[in-house]
């Protein structure tokens, strides 16, 4: 298969639009497939709204076989921040498609990996985003069901053809599937809620849409005490977390961000979102006037979205292990019992170094759904391969 193949780079209208349109030829028969929105890969790749341009840069190719067609695209990047924290400097490649056949993929590798070497890398990790680690991040391996909104789908040959490449198991990310119903905990998590309930300098609250700019200020306080210090997560700027939250205004249910607070100083999160790959399934990437009136009036009137995403959860490392997490997840149980229209809620992006959040998330009746992993690729051959640090 392939005898010829030529590599493109994306660079203009019509490159672009080949780019977004190729994976939906490649998963026409494939039930489970949901197309993401143009608009959000495409501001990944905008220097004006994606600021990791300012100290890196991306590339993107397209591969077309001897009949001009598209048989597969990816993208490289780097940022030296992120790069600088690794025993090498890493860069990334992402949104591999690919059809089934290696000498096609390798040929999408070699682009990627010479780019980055140019760059003064010296590995590269794959396939992950050009941004937030809970969007476009990891190969699916196991639990091929519909994806989660802007998680990766992808066919199950993909991971042949990274390990064949070279590449090998990173991390594992994985996504815990919990049925939204009471009484569904371990009696352990209610009683360190219990113990934390007896202590009133400790309260709980939703997120308060009249003061979106509190929800951002204790955001950027949680996470940057909490998740900033690892490697390969960036500290959160105040305008950073506005701006997430102004990004998400019009999807946010407030019963779905919480916040711990001691002494009114917030000192925990646990932030979801409805999963919007249940309404823009049939938008077909394209997100125009229309379909943002649909996804509004489905979302807030109609109310159809009954999968709920955990996107993530935090606690300072001073609570760390106080029972603040199972005080916020029982604050919610309340909630639940007064009939929320979410029946699942997937729990997204806990990495296997994570033993301690694995723990807490299967004792509140959680069981693993989907496993993605994180490839990594060092150039130097001859160089030991260390899996990620558990933490």
């Amino acid at each position: 298969m392939g005898e010829n193949y030529t590599l493109k780079v994306v660079q203009n209208k019509k490159s672009k639009k080949e780019f977004l349109k190729f994976p939906s030829s490649l998963y026409l028969n494939d039930k489970n497939w949901i197309r993401p929105l143009n608009s959000d890969i495409e501001k990944i790749f905008d220097p004006s709204k994606n600021r990791l341009f300012k100290r890196g840069d991306a590339i993107r190719w397209i591969l077309q076989d001897q009949n001009n067609r598209i048989v597969g695209r990816i993208a490289a990047f780097y940022d030296e921040k992120t790069a600088n924290k690794n025993d090498q400097p890493t860069g990334g490649c992402g949104f591999f498609e690919c059809i089934n056949d290696q000498k096609a993929a390798n040929l999408l590798f070699d682009a990627a990996r010479n780019w980055l070497k140019e760059q003064g890398m010296e590995a590269m990790d794959g396939p992950v985003n050009f941004g937030s680690r809970e969007h476009f991040w990891g190969c699916l391996s196991e639990g091929f069901y519909e994806p989660i909104y802007n998680m990766p789908y992808n066919h199950s040959y993909y991971n042949d053809l990274f390990k064949g490449y070279g590449f090998q198991d990173y991390f594992n990310q994985l996504t815990f599937h919990i049925p939204l119903v009471t009484g569904n905990f371990e009696p352990i998590i209610k009683e360190k809620a219990d113990r934390v309930a007896l202590d009133s300098d400790i309260t709980f609250g939703f997120h308060d849409s009249n003061n979106p700019t509190r929800s951002a200020d204790n955001f950027m306080k949680v996470f940057n005490a909490a998740w900033a210090n690892f490697e390969g997560v960036k500290a959160v700027t105040e305008k950073q977390a506005k701006a997430l939250f102004n990004s998400m205004k019009q999807i946010i249910d407030p019963r779905l961000i919480i916040f711990a607070y001691h002494k009114d100083e917030p000192i925990a999160f646990f932030i979801m979102i409805p999963d919007l790959y249940q309404i823009i399934r049939k938008f077909n990437g394209n997100f125009n006037l229309i379909n943002k009136l649909r996804l509004l009036y489905l979302l807030k009137v109609k109310k159809i979205c009954t999968r709920a995403v955990g996107l993530i959860f935090g606690v300072v490392p001073d609570f760390q292990g106080r029972g603040v997490a199972e005080g916020m997840i029982v604050y919610f149980e309340d909630e639940i019992a007064k009939g929320v229209n979410y029946t699942d809620l997937e729990m997204n992006w806990i990495g296997d170094f994570n033993p301690k959040m694995i723990k807490l998330v299967k004792q509140i009746g959680s069981k693993v759904r989907k496993t993605h992993i994180t490839y990594r690729y060092l150039f130097d051959r001859n160089k030991e391969f260390i899996r990620a640090k558990t933490i």
